[in-house]
């Protein structure tokens, strides 16, 4: 389902835009794990480039037209540098980069990247903290109207794939090592906290079309799934404070 033959085509339109400015061309995420959901989840890619100047992101601005064109999420570019001195402060998304990914082209630049864990555990606070916020505002931007089910539906199931990495994250800022998928991820959270968490494995059985949401009502499934992330949040907040 993951569409390799438009990714090919994509990395080959920035190596012919980008000429020798372009170092690595990376897949990363759900395309490369093998939980790749069509409609629900991003197609990942990195582009590193030695400079990233204004003129140098202009000479590829063609071969990212046509992307866009295709429908798919747009690649991060950045430089060697940067993604070096940048680490710490994205520990979550380089550590989950380097869990899952293929170099298309290129280095592999992402081998040798250290990421220090020091802004770790703050990391996962705030983006649990900002995700639930930005849900609430999907929330009301669609609500008060019964035909909006299914953008509510859209909300939650888009959200999944955010939300299970920072389950996951949760798990390794409190020492565990966090390898299984994010359902289990969602489990294993469940048993360290005592937080229901089984709300998150029945949407992902939603997405995942094994199981018909007609069959629930999605302003209980809605519900139940934001306090499911409240309580998580206060969990992680309580349990990495050091001063409780």
């Amino acid at each position: 389902m993951v569409p390799e033959k438009l990714i090919n085509e994509f990395v080959e339109r920035m190596r012919a835009a980008a000429g020798t400015n372009l170092l690595a061309a990376i897949l990363y995420g759900s395309a490369v794990a093998g939980d790749y959901v069509a409609d629900y989840s991003d197609v990942n890619l990195l582009f590193a480039l030695r400079e990233t100047s204004y003129a140098a992101i202009e000479t590829v601005v063609p071969a990212i037209e046509w992307w866009k064109k295709q429908k798919h999420r747009l690649p991060l570019l950045m430089s060697a540098e940067e993604m070096r001195r940048s680490a710490d402060v994205f520990s979550i998304e380089f550590l989950d980069m380097r869990r899952h990914y293929r170099v298309l082209w290129g280095e592999d630049i992402l081998k040798m990247l250290e990421v220090p864990m020091r802004l770790h555990r703050a990391q996962v606070e705030y983006e649990l903290r900002e995700k639930t916020l930005l849900l609430r505002q999907g929330l009301l931007a669609v609500a008060g109207n019964n035909r909006n089910d299914d953008a509510k539906w859209d909300l939650l199931l888009r959200s999944l794939s955010a939300f299970g990495t920072l389950f996951r994250h949760a798990l390794i800022a409190l020492g565990d090592p966090a390898s299984g998928t994010k359902r289990e991820a969602a489990n294993i959270l469940a048993d360290k906290t005592g937080i229901d968490t089984s709300v998150y494995g029945q949407l992902v059985d939603i997405r995942e079309r094994r199981k018909d949401r007609k069959s629930v009502k999605v302003d209980d499934m809605f519900a139940r799934y934001l306090k499911l992330l409240e309580q998580v949040t206060s969990a992680v907040d309580k349990m990495l404070d050091p001063t409780v």
